[in-house]
């Protein structure tokens, strides 16, 4: 019996790593900079966001893996095979967009902490984060998905620790962090940062992405090994969906508890500011947890550019023509002088706005029984899975009505 139960352990664990890359655009520098802001601005009122989104996005990464899983194709592709020529174009170029911000925000990051550590101009630091997540991309590209994983989940780590660090020296009042679960907000400013946290936790291309990665690791389903494998992606899920989340929400308890207050203007007044009241140590370990940040999760980014161009364009782009269509815009903005917090916080409002066009045919395919015949999702599932998108749009629609009102 133990050792059926060590059997089962050991080939659950092989099953696990796609979700923990996909995971990496839960924890980019989109996030870093809209939950220090968040944290900053307004104490622990909008962790409610944070813990919903997270939970909405678990829901929808499963829903991602299983599609991919049980159909051996990618999301977009089976966009693409679902529509016509001219939608699946205009498809294109809305997720094209979404490409564009998220790649802006990851690079952006990436660029502020070699500046924050090294004094790296923010527009050579860019150039650096392009090259070395080309780098990580040709890894993967030469079939090296496990090696690719790796690379990756170590980031993570780097991420985790780098975030959180500060929670242990300056902890959160419990008190507050309550609070700050009771859903509300303060005026259309915290109304934008809400949506921006939205767009930074639930984040579409991340959605494109896991149904490819699934195929990549495992292939297609059979008869079979449907269900057990199944399972295996659950747990994948799962585990990363709460390192994500536990992540982000330190991060948002670390600047509620140790920014609020202060006249926070960017990142690099959250990493003064922590540095201030924690020590150089902590503020050290932030920045290279941006950092980690920014390379991993432009290094994904890109992965799921090729994903999306493939699956709806039917083509392959070469990897460098790939990477200067989308991170080329970064660049040019960063060389034009904007403010890049700016950018980044902007990023995540862009991406909130393409979350619909991921998650309703991610939905609808789902709820597909000749597709998922293997393994039908449940009529509950999807239920759920609509009331997420219905949430979605009501916060999107609800920005725009405050924008115009103030």
């Amino acid at each position: 019996m133990q050792r059926e139960r060590i059997e089962r352990l050991r080939a659950g664990s092989r099953l696990l790593g796609p979700a923990f890359v996909a995971a990496v655009a839960y924890v980019d520098p989109g996030n870093v900079a809209t939950n220090t802001a968040a944290g900053a601005s307004y104490g622990y009122l909008l962790l409610w966001v944070l813990v919903g989104a997270t939970l909405m996005a678990g829901l929808v990464q499963y829903l991602s893996a299983k599609v991919g899983w049980l159909t051996g194709r990618s999301l977009p592709a089976l966009v693409g095979e679902r529509n016509r020529p001219w939608l699946r174009r205009a498809f294109w170029v809305q997720a094209e967009i979404v490409a564009v911000a998220t790649d802006l925000a990851e690079i952006v990051g990436g660029s502020l902490a070699l500046n924050l550590l090294f004094g790296i101009p923010v527009v050579v630091g860019a150039v650096i984060t392009t090259a070395v997540s080309t780098a990580l991309l040709l890894l993967q590209s030469r079939r090296r998905q496990k090696t690719f994983e790796r690379v990756v989940t170590g980031m993570l780590a780097v991420v985790a620790v780098g975030f959180l660090a500060g929670l242990f020296l300056d902890p959160p009042d419990p008190v507050g962090a309550l609070n700050g679960l009771v859903p509300r907000l303060a005026g259309p400013d915290s109304a934008l940062l809400a949506v921006g946290m939205l767009g930074a936790t639930v984040m579409p291309h991340a959605v494109y992405l896991h149904s490819a990665l699934v195929g990549d690791r495992h292939g297609r389903a059979r008869s079979d090994d449907a269900h057990s494998v199944l399972r295996g992606v659950r747990l994948d899920v799962t585990l990363a969906m709460v390192f994500a989340g536990a992540v982000n929400i330190g991060m948002l308890l670390v600047a509620a508890s140790t920014l609020n207050g202060l006249e926070i203007d960017g990142l690099p007044d959250a990493v003064a500011g922590i540095g201030d009241r924690l020590g150089s140590g902590v503020a050290t370990l932030f920045a290279l947890g941006l950092l980690a940040s920014g390379l991993a999760s432009t290094s994904v980014g890109g992965y799921a550019g090729a994903v999306i161009t493939e699956g709806l364009l039917h083509r392959r782009i070469p990897l460098l023509v790939r990477r200067l269509m989308t991170a080329g815009p970064a660049l040019v903005l960063l060389a034009l002088g904007l403010d890049p917090t700016g950018l980044l916080i902007g990023s995540q409002v862009v991406l909130s706005f393409g979350i619909p066009f991921a998650l309703v045919p991610l939905v609808r395919i789902a709820a597909d029984h000749d597709l998922m015949r293997l393994a039908p999702t449940g009529r509950q599932v999807i239920r759920l899975a609509w009331l997420v998108v219905g949430i979605v749009v009501a916060l999107n629609l609800s920005l725009v009505v405050l924008t115009v009102l103030g």
